[in-house]
């Protein structure tokens, strides 16, 4: 196997959601109450919804810009490479990146749709909700069947409608759903209160996937105000630990075997250790904690096993390990549109750090992992050698993949010297941006 032979498929990208997405999915006052894409007199976008603000900015799109200016530039769908709003830009975008199919979470909603578990009229928030799912499964996914691994977001505020809801989505072939690893920051009982056991049940019995995505609740923490952001964006994929070691010891994983839940945008590296240390302290702590009860007679790293799988953007040290994560548990993620994609040199340097595997581990974590996990087909529409590397890069001669200013960095004034941006930079720049939505 050479890198044009890799068949990829990318388990956590974006979509930057474009203004008129419910418009052909909702009518009469569905439609008039739905989110809306407002414009401000200085040109910046921003969605509102049940009079909530919500600010479009920063990172999350930034694909296609010069790294200088990286932050919370841009504001603007103008200042956007179409391929984050528009679905046939998207495809030539990964055509020429070399990825096969892509799993994308929502933006303007939240990763975990709080936008609608939070809003004040629930009735409307369904509705809304709903209709997300069918423009996401049917238009987005839909227009380009066999390419995109669709992902659902699930009205957790009423577990009667979440049950529904993963019905609903299984029926329409959505195996994937959005959830927060922690839901009590938004209001709703911790994962391991019983108000949880009919969405497990759900899940399991229907092969529903649910992923946790980075940031949905445990925020990657910042030592301070004055701490360098770069200081905070190197923890982040670590930060998903916390989580991890919390549904870790989820008794539903026990009560369901096949429940499977995937930790998006995750990293694989410091996965060892989080599982021998979880080893130990069952060993250790186990007669007195009454774990027991939850592990049974496995090891946490056992369980592990059979219900996670998490995925990577670029992470030799891990792949150099997968012998103590499991081949079966790992999948790969370019992460588009946001900064830390290596669009469009993902083949590049992916094959650099996976090359030295086997052919079979290989066609787990670049695809076979996630076609079982999610329950997609790639190979129903397409043939494999119309999804290798070198086959989507044919089809992508003319895509511009040249990099494009859109506002460009802002000047230091006068007399001032460059200084490292800080996490306190990043708070109040967004804070500022929400406040003049």
């Amino acid at each position: 196997m050479q890198m044009n032979d890799l068949v990829i498929i990318s388990v956590d990208d974006h979509i930057t959601e474009p203004g008129d997405m419910f418009d052909r999915h909702l009518s009469g006052e569905a439609l008039a109450t739905a989110p809306k894409l407002r414009t401000k007199s200085d040109g910046t976008n921003f969605w509102e919804y049940q009079g909530k603000k919500i600010p479009s900015v920063g990172l999350n799109a930034v694909v296609g810009r010069p790294r200088e200016e990286y932050g919370m530039e841009p504001t603007s769908f103008d200042q956007l490479r179409p391929g984050c709003y528009d679905v046939h830009a998207r495809i030539a975008d990964m055509n020429v990146n070399g990825i096969a199919a892509s799993l994308n979470f929502a933006s303007f909603p939240m990763i975990d749709g709080g936008l609608f578990v939070q809003a004040e009229d629930k009735s409307q928030a369904l509705v809304h909700l709903q209709a997300y799912n069918d423009w996401h499964v049917d238009e987005w996914c839909g227009t380009y069947p066999g390419r995109f691994i669709p992902c659902g977001l699930l009205p957790v505020w009423d577990m009667d409608a979440t049950v529904a809801e993963l019905k609903r989505l299984s029926a329409k072939g959505c195996h994937a759903v959005s959830i927060n690893d922690n839901p009590t920051v938004r209001g709703l009982p911790s994962i391991h209160n019983p108000y949880w056991e009919p969405m497990y049940a759900a899940a399991a019995e229907l092969g529903t996937t649910l992923c946790l995505h980075i940031g949905g609740g445990n925020p990657a923490p910042h030592a301070s105000m004055e701490t360098p952001i770069e200081a905070w964006i190197t923890t982040m994929p670590m930060s998903v630990s916390i989580g991890a070691a919390d549904w870790l010891n989820l008794k539903a994983l026990k009560n369901h075997p096949t429940l499977r839940i995937a930790l998006s945008e995750s990293g694989i590296g410091w996965i060892p250790y989080l599982t021998e240390r979880a080893d130990f302290s069952h060993m250790q702590h186990q007669a007195w904690t009454n774990s027991n009860t939850i592990f049974g007679d496995r090891k946490p790293s056992e369980v592990f096993a059979q219900h996670f799988t998490s995925c990577f953007i670029d992470d030799a040290y891990g792949l150099q390990n997968i012998d103590r994560i499991g081949e079966d548990n790992i999948a790969y993620e370019c992460d588009y549109p946001h900064s830390d994609t290596l669009w469009p040199n993902v083949p590049e340097r992916l094959w650099e750090t996976i090359n030295h595997l086997t052919e079979a581990q290989i066609n787990k974590i670049t695809h076979g992992n996630a076609m079982r996990d999610f329950k997609f087909d790639l190979f129903a529409h397409h043939k494999r050698e119309e999804l290798t590397v070198a086959a989507l890069r044919a089809q992508a001669k003319d895509v511009d993949i040249s990099v494009r200013s859109s506002g460009g960095a802002a000047p230091l004034a006068a007399g001032e010297e460059a200084r490292p941006i800080t996490s306190g930079d990043i708070v109040q720049m967004f804070m500022k941006h929400a406040e003049t939505a």
